[in-house]
């Protein structure tokens, strides 16, 4: 200063420091003549706004630090390696193969600026300041272990010893989207689950598009209620765990509710066993085809009637075919032939076709059922041959049996050509009559009535009547049994029901074999089941 001044002067109330302009400038001076610091302290007591330079004795650590923008740096010493390294799951709302874990630990006593998490396996890394340290992008369902390295200005720490190991989870994988179902007012989705995320589905939402009417389920398919009829829809699904939902599935097929069902059907009952002792064809199954509308929902019982039995030396009188009903369609079996010696009844020799007469007395042959339906379900058998004790054959779903000429046997009535499954096939033709002697029985009519299986009316190797006896019937096509003389007689064919449609099945029981004609479905029923649209 330019004077002296007397301490107790500069104190007085009428010289306070605030207003002595000289004694305020000489302390400014020297406070910023001091170097920058804030002393010294534990690192808790560290000050809440330091500024760039700043520097502080760490009485805890035993260092001097200098604040960085990034924060307090130790001045001159590599970072200690951390220690006891704890990861912990964390799993809310991570998406699938998206984990994440929440790594603690310890740091040494020389601080790290920067600490380095690593997994394993995938080497996946996360950086950071301090503990915690959170890593991501984790597969799911995998155990990892994880070791953590520290760094500063000064070097790099050896890397600590590994974590227990920990499974990442997350929420579940999308679904598969199968295929939607439609029924009145509703719609069943079906799909398929995929990875759990390694957490257990609780369950899974399917959502409408248009509306986002949804419906959960613990299992596919889920129903999807409260749609509205003619209004076509398309359907996604999520899975859900205790960690969140998964992502969308793809978009299922578009489906439009509706309060019916509109299918087509062929409805075959099972054939007439044939008759021995030069006797007659047997009938071919009745045959019913058509349209139906169904009910969505409801469960439509099908019964496939089996072939009726030939005649053996025991049991002389062959068997009628037994009915095939699909829903309120029912068809009758076709009848069994008739023996040399008259044996059977009208019962047995009537039925969706009739059998044909015995070569025995020259007797007619029998009717088939017309039963009200037109088509009729099948025919008439042609006459026998009393001159030369030839058979008639069995009639046909297409048309009557042949009455026997003088040199063989009748042929079987021709069967029905159908294409409901994609392919041209022939259903229940009638059964070929018998002869007696060397004369050649009557022809089974190849194609479509008669021929080999599957065309109905023959074995594999489409039996044609021959002296003294007939093929069996072939299964699956209501066929005829063919006679015989000195062998036991050919048994009819089993049935088939057959339903296409534009929907697709919300069920079926009884194994039906499911086939693909452009946009139809196609169920072919060999034997007894139910189906559900």
């Amino acid at each position: 200063m330019s004077r002296i001044r007397d301490i107790a002067s500069i104190l007085t109330s009428a010289n306070a420091l605030s207003t002595d302009v000289e004694t305020a400038a000489a302390i400014t001076t020297a406070i910023n003549a001091l170097p920058p610091g804030y002393g010294r302290g534990n690192t808790a007591s560290r000050p809440a706004s330091p500024t760039v330079g700043d520097i502080y004795v760490n009485t805890q650590t035993g260092f001097v630090e200098i604040y960085e923008s990034t924060g307090w740096s130790q001045v001159g010493g590599i970072a200690s390696t951390v220690t006891g390294v704890t990861a912990t799951n964390s799993p809310s709302g991570r998406a699938y193969n998206n984990g994440a874990a929440s790594i603690a630990f310890t740091p040494g006593t020389i601080l790290g600026k920067t600490y380095t998490v690593t997994s394993s396996p995938g080497s996946y890394t996360a950086s950071g300041s301090s503990s915690p340290i959170t890593i991501t992008g984790l597969q799911s369902s995998t155990q990892y272990t994880y070791t953590v390295v520290a760094s500063n200005n000064y070097g790099t720490a050896s890397a600590s010893s590994a974590s227990s190991a920990v499974t990442a989870t997350t929420v579940p994988q999308a679904p598969t989207i199968g295929t939607a179902t439609g029924g009145n007012a509703q719609v069943s989705v079906a799909f398929s689950a995929n990875a759990t995320g390694g957490s257990s589905i609780t369950g899974y939402t399917v959502t409408s598009s248009p509306g986002n009417i949804t419906a959960s389920g613990a299992t596919s398919p889920v129903v999807v209620t409260g749609l509205t009829n003619g209004t076509a829809y398309t359907f996604t699904a999520v899975a859900t765990n205790a960690n969140g939902s998964s992502s969308a599935s793809a978009a299922s097929n578009s489906v439009t509710p509706a309060s019916t069902v509109s299918v087509e059907y062929l409805v075959v009952a099972g054939g007439g066993g044939a008759a021995r002792n030069f006797g007659s064809g047997g009938g071919a199954g009745g045959l019913r085809t058509g349209t139906q509308l169904l009910s969505p929902g409801t469960n439509y019982t099908i019964t496939v009637g089996a072939g009726g039995a030939g005649s053996t030396s025991g049991a002389p009188t062959p068997s009628a075919g037994v009915n095939s009903v699909f829903g309120t369609i029912s068809t009758t079996g076709g009848g069994g032939g008739l023996s040399g010696h008259g044996l059977g009844t009208a019962a047995t020799n009537t039925g969706g076709s009739g059998a044909g007469g015995t070569g025995y007395g020259g007797q007619a042959g029998f009717a088939g059922n017309a039963g009200g339906y037109t088509p009729v379900e099948g025919y008439a058998g042609g006459a026998g041959n009393n001159g030369q004790f030839n058979a008639g054959g069995g009639g046909g779903a297409g048309g009557v049996g042949e009455s026997a000429p003088s040199s063989r046997g009748g042929n079987g009535g021709i069967g029905v050509l159908s294409s409901i499954t994609g392919s041209s096939i022939g259903y229940a033709g009638g059964g070929a009559g018998g002869v007696n002697g060397a004369r050649p029985g009557g022809l089974a009519i190849s194609g479509y009535g008669g021929g080999s299986a599957p065309q109905g009316g023959g074995t594999a190797s489409g039996e044609s009547g021959a002296a003294n006896r007939g093929g069996g019937g072939g299964a699956n096509t209501g066929g005829y049994g063919g006679p015989s003389d000195t062998a036991n007689a050919g048994a009819g064919g089993s049935g088939v029901v057959i339903i296409r449609s534009l929907a697709t099945a919300a069920s079926t029981t009884g194994s039906p074999t499911i086939t693909t004609d452009g946009s139809y479905k196609v169920y072919q029923f060999n034997g007894n089941g139910s189906i559900t649209f």
